[in-house]
């Protein structure tokens, strides 16, 4: 299992349509294949950055198959006008947990 790690740094004062476009936007990651799940969550310090977490089965699964799809296009439609700058997406493998 691979984690997809996103800062998303949302335009001032657009917070809240980001937060009505993501749940249209969730339903279609959701879909694809390899995708297990996903968290979306608003920084208390900076209430306009959201740390998004995707479980992908494998990196391929979210580099190819997902940004590869014309549900990608989708996705890219309905969020990447709220990003200023446009986030850093890094993938991560569990090496510990408690």
């Amino acid at each position: 299992m691979i984690t997809e790690h996103a800062l998303l740094p949302v335009i001032p004062g657009q917070e809240e349509h980001f937060e009505t476009a993501f749940e249209q936007a969730r339903t279609i990651i959701a879909s694809m294949p390899g995708f297990i799940s996903l968290s979306l969550s608003r920084s208390i310090e900076s209430p306009n950055t959201y740390l998004l977490l995707v479980e992908w089965e494998t990196v391929e699964d979210h580099t190819i198959g997902f940004r590869g799809s014309l549900e990608y296009q989708r996705w890219r439609h309905l969020l990447h006008r709220f990003y200023e700058p446009f986030p850093v997406v890094e993938h991560y493998r569990e090496v510990s947990s408690a």
